[in-house]
């Protein structure tokens, strides 16, 4: 899948969750809390985008450019939300809660995406799982 498609895919799963909250809860709050639940899901959305390229960069190369790529990235990636979340609370002045309220359940729901696009193009199935891990597949054929 294309980085552009799976963009696209994932800001089809982000938006109407974060509509429904503002239907439900967002639209009566104050400007600092709409703001923190956007700046959370933009956050995972950033995350998970990034983690699909890195896939995306390593699928041709070597298993250990694939492991370094992947590993390294998830290192990579974790390090820049620590500090974008960091920067929302300090600099910003956004409510931890809201933020941390809104990143969390998108981070979950896209970690299961990622892992469900990754197993789709790689054709894997439950029984050599581990070689999805290792390689994007190519472990073992």
């Amino acid at each position: 899948m294309s980085l552009i498609r799976y963009s696209s895919l994932v800001l089809a799963i982000a938006l109407p969750p974060l509509a429904l909250a503002w239907a439900l809860a967002l639209r009566r709050a104050d400007g600092p809390t709409r703001w923190a639940a956007a700046f959370g899901a933009a956050v995972a959305i950033a995350n998970t985008v990034a983690a699909h390229a890195l896939v995306r960069w390593s699928q041709r190369r070597s298993t250990n450019a694939f492991l370094a790529a992947v590993l390294g990235g998830m290192v990579g990636r974790m390090a820049l939300m620590l500090g974008a979340v960091v920067a929302g609370v300090l600099w910003l002045g956004l409510p931890k809660l809201p933020l941390v309220g809104s990143l969390l359940p998108y981070f979950v729901l896209f970690l299961v995406v990622e892992l469900a696009v990754l197993h789709r193009e790689t054709g894997a199935s439950p029984a050599d799982g581990a070689s999805v891990l290792v390689g994007g597949g190519k472990a073992g054929r």
